[in-house]
């Protein structure tokens, strides 16, 4: 049995949290679906810290981020699937 590299919480998410220590770019992550526990294959773009977002779709800079089901926020830049989503280009839509 593989361990999971990135969990995505929700089938409605656009992004997915890196669980694992020392992810690189290249690396082909197994991706977990904690909702319904289906998985499918994501290679990352970048170097991502445990605890940070990778996109599971490509994201355009105004697009909505959706984690837990939920808006989280806005992205301010663009990024590909399987890129480095962080405070660099997602800002929170309250201020």
């Amino acid at each position: 049995m593989s361990i999971p590299q990135l969990l995505v919480h929700d089938r409605k998410d656009n992004v997915g949290v890196v669980v694992v220590e020392g992810l690189t770019a290249g690396t082909e992550m197994l991706c977990v679906v904690t909702e319904d526990n289906s998985d499918f294959k994501l290679t990352a773009k970048a170097d991502v810290p445990i605890g940070h977002k990778v996109a599971v779709a490509d994201l355009s800079e105004g697009d909505t981020i959706i984690k837990y089901g939920e808006d989280i926020g806005r992205m301010v830049a663009s990024v590909e699937k399987g890129g480095h989503v962080h405070v660099h280009n997602l800002k929170t839509k309250r201020w």
